[in-house]
């Protein structure tokens, strides 16, 4: 398979998954200049619809977030889960649909984030990481680290999802393995939840370009019409469940410092949801809830990118505790 080095440096990794016969695609970008002690590693935990490369590596105008935190003195590393980007897809993947249960629920992708941190752990003789979730990536990023607490440094989760009280209606039962989301589909997710008479977010020539990237990362995406990515869909089924009352996991678990980012404008993690999750990481021993203005769900690809940037790099390069005596 010929995968495109989005970085001179970039090296690329497969590794074995926790099913037997799917390996899981990694890119490591190496820091450029190290600072004193240990080395800083961070992992990316991509979110439901889209890898690695879209998200935490993808350049706008030259640049991105994987290049500040590199810049910064981060080895980082991006996970592509099964079904996604470059890892193995699921062979379920191939037959119809509504043939089998939703793929690649939090519970199978924190065994999948378990696997990734011990290789690059094993490939930096090193103790433990940080990790940096997107949206629906807080789940299995969060089960994996209230599972193996000794392995974790720092969690960044911009744009988390928390529990919401059920609403009266249960999931919708026959949800199928898998679904396509095209590129329309993926657009209205930077206007949806931005005001009436507000300016973009996101310009339209900085879409299309992604948008390209986006349909490269399924080689059949350009045979179906609309041009569309199939994914699978146990990322969307686990948010349903969230609001139903159902958590992908247990916060009161996680043991490690948390910074809590998320945008003014996100219909997906509102100030509710951040106050429930803030208090429901009641072991965590530092905790920051940060809200940036004009920013949506999708920050991370938007004008206001380069605060998440900041915010993030600040919180992993810790100081905030007093020096131990």
């Amino acid at each position: 398979m010929d995968i495109p080095l989005l970085d001179p440096e970039e090296l690329h990794l497969f590794v074995p998954g926790p099913r037997e016969g799917l390996r899981l695609f990694l890119r490591h970008l190496p820091a450029q200049r190290r600072l004193t002690g240990p080395p800083r590693i961070v992992l990316y935990v991509h979110g439901a619809t889209f890898p690695s490369a879209l998200s935490v590596a993808h350049r706008f105008d030259g640049r991105s977030w994987r290049d500040e935190l590199n810049d910064a003195g981060f080895d980082v590393w991006g996970l592509d889960f099964n079904g996604f980007g470059f890892s193995d897809r699921y062979p379920e993947m191939d037959a119809p649909a509504e043939s089998n249960p939703p793929l690649g629920n939090a519970a199978n992708a924190a065994e999948q984030v378990h696997a990734a941190v011990r290789f690059i752990l094993a490939h930096h003789a090193a103790p433990k990481l940080s990790l940096i979730s997107h949206s629906w990536g807080s789940m299995p990023m969060c089960r994996f680290a209230g599972m193996h607490p000794s392995l974790v440094d720092r969690l960044v989760l911009f744009g988390p999802i928390a529990r919401r009280e059920p609403g009266g209606h249960e999931v919708a039962p026959g949800i199928p393995a898998w679904r396509v989301v095209g590129i329309e589909d993926q657009w209205k997710r930077f206007l949806e939840d931005v005001p009436p008479g507000a300016a973009p977010v996101l310009s339209r020539a900085h879409f299309d370009d992604w948008a390209e990237r986006y349909l490269d990362s399924d080689p059949d995406s350009r045979t179906s019409d609309p041009a569309g990515v199939k994914i699978p869909a146990g990322p969307s089924h686990d948010i349903l469940r969230a609001r139903n009352g159902q958590l992908g996991y247990e916060p009161s678990l996680v043991q490690a410092p948390i910074a809590l980012i998320r945008g003014e404008w996100d219909g997906l993690c509102t100030d509710r949801d951040a106050r429930w999750l803030f208090d429901a990481f009641s072991a965590s021993p530092i905790k920051r809830d940060i809200k940036i203005n004009r920013a949506t769900h999708l920050m991370h690809l938007e004008t206001m990118r380069h605060a998440l940037y900041r915010e993030s790099i600040v919180f992993l390069l810790a100081g905030d505790s007093p020096p131990s005596v």
